[in-house]
């Protein structure tokens, strides 16, 4: 089977490259930690792997949290990301949503129309 996990990021906040790529990080090793909790075979299976992650973005708020409802509806463990708030973008300001790892052909029935950032 073949695993990855994929990270959807608001493209309306604008974020810079260290910012982006700070909050990235954030939403693959979160979610990869509750994935690790909640569904260990899944999690070993992208492990042997190789890891593959995804970045794809969404227009903003509310189509990231269609995206997550999507997710919770199909059982894949995902998590928000909320900035501190400490440099760019304001306290609690949720940038990004981290999915899986989770098997290949489930997760693309989640993000599978979503662009490439």
């Amino acid at each position: 089977m073949k695993y990855k996990q994929v990270i959807v990021v608001r493209a309306d906040l604008r974020m810079g490259k260290g910012k982006l790529a700070s909050q990235v990080a954030h939403a693959a090793v979160g979610a990869s930690n509750l994935v690790r909790e909640l569904k260990r075979e899944w999690y070993d299976g992208w492990m042997e792997e190789g890891q593959r992650k995804v970045v794809v973005k969404v227009e903003g708020l509310e189509e990231l949290l269609k995206v997550k409802e999507k997710a919770d509806e199909a059982g894949i463990p995902n998590l928000l990301i909320e900035d501190a708030g400490l440099t760019q973008l304001p306290p609690k300001t949720i940038t990004c949503l981290g999915i899986g790892p989770a098997p290949e052909e489930l997760i693309d029935e989640v993000t599978g129309g979503l662009k490439l950032l």
